[in-house]
């Protein structure tokens, strides 16, 4: 029953994300790394995404993987984990919806 209600409110979280986020201008690399961010949100990604994780998730160079993360977060897509330098870590912003 737990695991259903997590489901659940992954699900809810994912629909509430993308209607805050309908028209916010994204690649479809970065539609596609924020959508596994949120189907693996329990497993994969506990810890957050860092640079060398999104690069391997979207084949894409350090640079590239980079400026997508900084973009993100600048759109508010994403917030940034306590820590930095080149363990700098970033995680889904799920902002409720009033």
């Amino acid at each position: 029953m737990q695991q259903g209600l997590q489901r659940i409110e992954r699900v809810i979280n994912k629909t509430r994300f993308w209607k805050i986020h309908s028209q916010t201008v994204l690649s479809e690399r970065q539609i596609n790394v924020l959508n596994h961010l949120f189907d693996g949100a329990g497993e994969e990604f506990e810890q957050g995404i860092n640079a060398s994780k999104y690069q391997s998730l979207a084949n894409v160079s350090k640079a590239t993987a980079t400026r997508d993360l900084a973009e993100l977060l600048a759109k508010g897509c994403l917030k940034q984990l306590p820590g930095g330098g080149r363990s700098t870590r970033y995680t889904i912003q799920i902002a409720a919806i009033v």
